[in-house]
């Protein structure tokens, strides 16, 4: 079991609400992920977008950034978004960092879930799929070489061939890569066909209603002939750390209530009091409680982190998930056998909690 967190770099507001530094927003993402290796989280990613209020557009900075400065934690995009970049480019700047951080660094490879980066680099929505599509059956063949030499051919991107090398290399040969998708069955269905882990970003709705999107994913992978090993499943939603229940609601709500205004209206989601509820929380009810699922890569030694509760909504098998939650995690649950009890850590602080867009 391991336990981790993500961000979009929120851009700090002020009391007027108006954004301040997005300098600052990146500065305070980098204090997070120095943190959260401190504090012993397994995991942090971190995820794009080219908006004033979300201004991490290069991951793979910040997470390089962060690998020289820290010693344990796993570091990640969540996502890159692939399809308005370019694969080779990618994979090299993640292979770089993998030097440094040898063993700790992740591609999660998702299509975005805003637009914006496709007028900013030139490329036409109505491709949406067919970049996505290519490009990561690129990033993948990148990843599969055992020497850097790829020969691809698409319609996308100039033709690979022999001669050419995607360089460095990892240093165990190649990256985990995962498809990243904000809730969609068809990416469920791609990354089940192609064999690779899939991760579920929750910005909106109700967790438990991914773990049918999990099923079509195992389902796929079973029956397009991959090992059950290879299905691992990740997901990630809004979570905070605070001493008691009501505080932690009392500092969510209000960021978490603007976030899902502002991300809600281009996606149609429903406004006001009736759209809070349905989108998995309520002001005088429990918070959500933020935490999810992925499975952890092999490592030595016994996993003693503790493990979550199963729950009849999620087939869930205990010890075989790797939990993360957006911003940082509020809740750990412990191991089984301590009586259907679900004490809470000790409260902590960090920077990961200073505001929520």
């Amino acid at each position: 079991m391991e336990i981790g967190a993500y961000s979009f770099g929120d851009t700090p507001r002020g009391l007027d609400g108006s954004l301040g530094s997005t300098a600052e927003a990146t500065a305070n993402l980098f204090e997070a992920i120095v943190h959260a290796d401190e504090a012993g989280l397994d995991y942090f990613g971190v995820g794009e977008h080219h908006l004033p209020q979300l201004p991490v557009s290069s991951p793979g900075t910040l997470v390089a950034a962060a690998a020289a400065a820290t010693s344990r934690i796993i570091l990640s995009s969540s996502v890159s978004v692939l399809s308005t970049d370019d694969p080779v480019r990618i994979y090299q700047q993640f292979a770089t960092t993998d030097a440094i951080a040898p063993g700790r660094v992740e591609i999660v490879a998702g299509r975005g879930s805003t637009g914006e980066s496709f007028p900013l680099f030139g490329y036409a929505l109505a491709d949406y799929d067919r970049l996505y599509a290519e490009k990561f059956e690129l990033l993948l063949a990148i990843n599969a070489s055992s020497d850097g030499q790829v020969n691809w051919s698409g319609t996308v991107r100039t033709p690979l061939t022999d001669g050419l090398f995607v360089v460095p290399r990892p240093h165990n040969g190649s990256l985990p890569i995962w498809l990243g998708s904000g809730g969609s069955a068809p990416s469920s269905v791609r990354a089940g066909q192609l064999g690779v882990p899939v991760t579920y970003g929750i910005i909106g709705g109700r967790p438990s209603e991914f773990s049918r999107l999990a099923e079509i994913y195992r389902q796929t992978t079973r029956q397009s002939g991959h090992p059950e090993t290879r299905a691992k499943v990740a997901a990630g939603t809004w979570g905070l750390v605070a001493a008691t229940t009501k505080e932690a609601q009392d500092r969510f709500y209000p960021g978490w209530l603007r976030v899902r205004e502002e991300m809600g209206a281009p996606r149609g989601w429903p406004q006001g009091v009736a759209g809070t509820e349905q989108g998995g929380i309520r002001r005088h009810g429990k918070p959500p409680r933020g935490l999810s699922c992925r499975r952890p890569r092999q490592r030595g030694g016994t996993n003693s982190r503790p493990q979550p509760p199963h729950r009849p909504h999620a087939p869930l098998t205990a010890g075989r998930y790797r939990w993360t939650a957006a911003r940082a995690v509020h809740r750990a649950p412990h191991a089984a056998g301590n009586g259907g009890q679900t004490p809470r850590r000790p409260p902590a602080r960090s920077p990961m909690n200073r505001d929520f867009r």
